[in-house]
């Protein structure tokens, strides 16, 4: 292969990956006005945005159970609850779990609590810019079960216009970076 050749192979994979960040970032999901009732529900830790939705969704009687996964091990279910001013469902129906230490660990942590429960459907409640990424895994770690995606806007970052703050585009990108590795890994693992 010449350097002509490899220059312009370089340049198109550049040119695509810059699309697709772009994509990535002006497309950012939006939380729904409905959510199809479910199972369960699961919330990623890493913001009160996403446990207080998770919160809500459970006491819209919606699902059976809420699973907030990732949770520090020196955290109380009475300190969530008192945080987040959780409802009156919280106390039977809201499980911690204090395993998962990233999005995979997540996936692997929500998918025992199914199959502790015998579910077949899963609200996934996370971070709008986190929530393809976390879908991937949870998709290869639970193939047959209907997951649906609950992304919310994280606290205290404006993502409508990333393109002026440079936190929110490092974000972003660090993101896109992670969900397109994701990508490659559970599909490598799917296949081996």
């Amino acid at each position: 292969m010449n350097g002509s050749v490899l220059l312009k192979l370089i340049g198109g994979a550049i040119v695509l990956y810059i699309a697709g960040f772009l994509l990535f970032a002006i497309f950012l999901p939006k939380t729904p006005a409905e959510v199809r009732p479910a199972d369960g529900i699961v919330a990623l830790t890493g913001g009160g945005a996403r446990v207080d939705a998770a919160d809500a969704l459970l006491e819209s009687d919606c699902c059976k159970r809420l699973l907030i996964s990732g949770v520090h091990p020196g955290t109380t279910k009475a300190q969530i609850k008192a945080l987040v001013h959780a409802g009156r469902r919280f106390d039977c129906c809201a499980d911690l779990g204090f395993e998962a230490a990233d999005t995979h660990g997540n996936a692997s942590e929500a998918a025992e609590w199914v199959k502790a429960h015998h579910y077949h459907s899963l609200i996934v409640v996370t971070a709008n810019y986190h929530i393809r990424r976390s879908m991937a895994e949870f998709a290869a770690d639970m193939p047959g079960i209907r997951l649906e995606p609950y992304p919310v806007s994280p606290e205290g970052i404006d993502l409508t216009q990333w393109w002026r703050d440079p936190h929110a585009l490092h974000l972003l990108h660090s993101e896109y970076a992670k969900y397109l590795a994701s990508l490659v890994i559970t599909t490598v693992d799917h296949k081996a």
